[in-house]
This record gives C-alpha cells, sequence and structure tokens, in this order.
C-alpha cells in the first residue's frame, strides 16, 4: 500500500477480495482478450476470406489464447503515453505478445467492443456476488426471526410505545425489504445483454464491408459472440455504446438494497440505545476514545454511512444516461470508471457488515420485558375495562375513569420519574370490582402480540424458505470485517 498518494477507503477499509478483483485491472483486460479471441473466431468460423484465402487462421486464435490471461502491462502503458488511447495501447501489447496474431486483433471493431462487452460482464459477475451475499443476509435474517418469532416486545409507531409484537415478527419486515431488493437485482440481471459488435454509430458498416455485404451472415455475428462470452443475447439496436440506462437499472437495484440496509441498521441503532438489542462487539473493542465504558453501534453507523453513499451514488449513471448525445459521447467515460466499481464496492462492504451484524445480534429479553411492563399497563386498559363490566360495571363510566387514571399514572411517570402505578389506581377504585392480582392477569404479554407469532411462521414457510431452497448453493457464507 503506498501511503504517499491517496487510496480509497472502499479497497483498504471496506470491500471484499472477490468484489476487487472483479473490478480489477487483470479481470478487466484478460476480458478484453477473451472478447478479441471470441471476434475472431467468429470472424474465422464464419468464413471470413480475402481472394478465397481465410483471413483469420486457428493458429492466430491458439496464439491469442496462449497469452490470454498474460496482460502486457508495461507495453500498453508507454503505448497509451504516445497515442493517448486505452484500447489501442492494449491492441498493440497484445499484438506484441502475439506477432502472428497482430494484425487481426480488433478487426472490425470499435473501443467499445471491448469497453462495453466488458463492462456488462463486469457487472453481471458483481450482481452475482451481490446475489450470494444478499441470500445469506436473508438466510440470517429468518434464523433470527425463527429463534425470537414469539418474544413479546414494544411496537413503535412514531418512535412511540405502541400495540406489542415479537422480536422476530420486526424481524421479518426488515427481510421482506431485502427479498423485494432480490427480486429486483434477479430481474435485472436476466435481462442484461451484451453489446456485441454493433461498429462505430451500432450500423455494423464495418461488417458489411468485410463479409462483402452479407447480411445473413452478419446476422450471425452477434449471437456468436454472446453464447462464446456465456450471454443468451445481444441488445438488438444500440449506437456506438449500449445504452446507458442499462447502468441506471444496475445501480438503482443496489441502491435499494442500501435503502433496506440502511432501514435495518436505524432500527438496530434505535434499540441498541434502548439496550434491548446489541451489535457484535468484541472483547478488545473501543467503543469511545473519551468514555471507556461506551458500545457504540459502530457497525451499523457504517451501514448506513455506505448506504447513504450508494443510494446518492446511483444519481451518477441517471445523469449520464439522459445526457448522452445521438449515437455517443464521451462524457460518460469518467463518470463510469467511478460510479459503477464504487457503488458495488460499497454494497459489498454493506452486505458484509449486514452479515456479522445480524449473525452476532444480541437479544436482551430482560431489557425487553422491563420496557414492555412499564407500558403495558395503557396498553391493557381496554381488556381491563371489559373485565369490569363482566363484573356488572357500566362501560362508559369506566372508559371515563380510566381516561382519568391514565393520566394520572401518565403524569406520575412523566413529572415525578416514579414507576406506572396505573394497575394500583384501578386496583383502588371500586368501581372496577377487580382486585390487584385478578388484573395483573391480564397484563401477560404474550397476549397482545396478535398474530405475529404466526405471521412469522407463515412468512418464513412460505416465502423465505423456497428462495433459501433456490438458492441452497450459495449459502453457508461468513463475512470478514477489515475495521
Amino acid at each position: 500500500m503506498s501511503t504517499d498518494r491517496y487510496s480509497s477507503p472502499l479497497s483498504e477499509r471496506y470491500a471484499s477480495k472477490e468484489m476487487q478483483y472483479i473490478f480489477s485491472q487483470d479481470m478487466k483486460f484478460s476480458t478484453w482478450h477473451k472478447l478479441w479471441i471470441a471476434l475472431a473466431e467468429t470472424e474465422m468460423e464464419l468464413g471470413l476470406s480475402e481472394n478465397g484465402k481465410p483471413v483469420i487462421t486457428q493458429e492466430q486464435i491458439d496464439e491469442m489464447k496462449a497469452h490470454v490471461d498474460d496482460i502486457n502491462y508495461d507495453v500498453a502503458k508507454e503505448r497509451e503515453k504516445l497515442v493517448r488511447h486505452d484500447v489501442m495501447s492494449h491492441v498493440y501489447a497484445y499484438g506484441q505478445q502475439c506477432p502472428k496474431a497482430a494484425g487481426i486483433i480488433h478487426l472490425g471493431a470499435t473501443s467499445c467492443y471491448v469497453g462495453d462487452n466488458t463492462d456488462i460482464i463486469v457487472m453481471n459477475e458483481a450482481l452475482k456476488l451481490v446475489h450470494k451475499k444478499l441470500v445469506n443476509v436473508i438466510a440470517e435474517l429468518s434464523a433470527f426471526a425463527e429463534k425470537y418469532k414469539e418474544l413479546p416486545t414494544l411496537a413503535f409507531t412514531h418512535f412511540q410505545p405502541a400495540q406489542p409484537t415479537t422480536v422476530g415478527k420486526r424481524a421479518t419486515l426488515w427481510t421482506q425489504e431485502f427479498l423485494m431488493d432480490l427480486e429486483d437485482l434477479e430481474y435485472v440481471q436476466s435481462t442484461l445483454k451484451l453489446l456485441g459488435s454493433k461498429g462505430t454509430t451500432g450500423t455494423q458498416a464495418s461488417f458489411l464491408e468485410l463479409f462483402d455485404g452479407d447480411q445473413e451472415t452478419i446476422d450471425k455475428i452477434d449471437p456468436m459472440i454472446a453464447k462464446k462470452m456465456g450471454f443468451e443475447a445481444c441488445y438488438p439496436v444500440s449506437g456506438q455504446t449500449y445504452s446507458r440506462k442499462v447502468d441506471t437499472r444496475v445501480i438503482n437495484v443496489l441502491a435499494g438494497i442500501a435503502a433496506s440496509a440502511h432501514k435495518m441498521s436505524n432500527d438496530i441503532r434505535l434499540l441498541q440505545h434502548l439496550k434491548e438489542v446489541e451489535e457484535p462487539f468484541e472483547k478488545n473493542q473501543i467503543g469511545s476514545s473519551a468514555m471507556a465504558y461506551k458500545r457504540n453501534p459502530m457497525r451499523s453507523e457504517r451501514i448506513a454511512s455506505l448506504s447513504r453513499y450508494v443510494m446518492v451514488d446511483a444519481l451518477n449513471p441517471a445523469i449520464t444516461s439522459a445526457t448522452q448525445w445521438f449515437e455517443r459521447t464521451l462524457d460518460d467515460s469518467a463518470n463510469k470508471r467511478l460510479s459503477i466499481p464504487e457503488g458495488f464496492l460499497a454494497i459489498d462492504g454493506i452486505l458484509d457488515l449486514c452479515l456479522n451484524v445480524v449473525d452476532g445480534l444480541v437479544v436482551y429479553p430482560k431489557v425487553i420485558e422491563k420496557h414492555f411492563m412499564a407500558e403495558i399497563p395503557f396498553m391493557a386498559t381496554e381488556n381491563i375495562m371489559m373485565d369490569a363490566v363482566k363484573q356488572g360495571g357500566n362501560r362508559q363510566e369506566l372508559h371515563e375513569k380510566i381516561r382519568q387514571l391514565s393520566m394520572e399514572a401518565g403524569k406520575t411517570v412523566k413529572e415525578e420519574g416514579k414507576d406506572n402505578n396505573l394497575v394500583d389506581l384501578i386496583a383502588a377504585d371500586p368501581a372496577f370490582g377487580l382486585t390487584k392480582e385478578q388484573i395483573t392477569e391480564t397484563l401477560k404479554p404474550e397476549l397482545y402480540v396478535g398474530r405475529a407469532p404466526r405471521q412469522v411462521e407463515v412468512f418464513l414457510r412460505d416465502v423465505v424458505q423456497p428462495v433459501l431452497d433456490a438458492n441452497k448453493d450459495e449459502l453457508g457464507m461468513t463475512a470478514e470485517i477489515n475495521v
């Protein structure tokens, strides 16, 4: 690592080695080589000839294949200083390694043949890794939801105590959003196509020249290249580049995942403040340089921080797509070099953090119960009132009494800092005809969570499990957190 120049935190601190390789120079230029081989093979197989002699031979193809992963970096770098063109620099460098094939490398193609096709291939590989990690986050969340499906907890609306739910039910809300993201990812990935080899403005005019106007033969070029590169098809029409709306769709998927992760991490941060749930905290971890006792939710905070970056990053390809002129301009290039890799590197770090946090979430049932019991007398008043009516009370009169006693109890809690004494106040009022013991019997937390446990069971069985079964080969990941 160089210490005298800027290095990206995404590489140094957050993204995995696997994602970094996908966007590496080795991956990029070896893919260029594979695309040049696919083009040359296609042209040879389609019988490209001049005066009855083949233009491309198997010997040339074999020579190119022998150097497919052997990137001639030094030669390409020096050449680019001279010609100021990255693609032609690598055509030259590859040709130095493959002298017999030097004259046919990149034949009939324009720079976007390697540049754009490689971008699609790289994004496809990156989406595969994101898919794998997202499936594992869903699996971890489902296990957490199953474990705590029956543990009652206060629910919150407006971050004010509301009708209770369960810890597991809350986790299904996080899970459901990630499942939506998975659906979006799979759909967008299923629509990815290669650019193919369309020429300088997308008309394939160069191939019309190479193949002497043979339209039927030229129609076979893109499908053959796509198959060789592991894709089902190429985009049917294009300018010089594939539509930059493709990048927009891909990064929007990442932004959706980031939004889901941000929401979950915010909930965890709030729960950690309440001391109900806590993210993993290592034995020697320091929470604060000044306050040694602190256990800050730093990983959840980092999820939120990186997620905001990805959500904002989604503007880049959208604006780039909107501002492309006619068949192409080059104001996309510098932006794409930043926004696409960094969006993926950031979401990779986010998903690793999500895996780590969910896998190590600590739940404190006693604290949850304490908070629950402090609020449940207010929430139980309807049940208490019904029991009192059964004892012969007047519903309307009791409703007014409960309203007054609730306000008195609330004042005791808020102004005097004392415990909620609503149960004692009701038990002391003869109008209710209930003892404290009878009232306390109605305050069992599990009586107030509605169908939450059942909802968790059905959701995990009918929605989550089929997804996990369909992706069982991807399960079992653990995440390594660098900092």
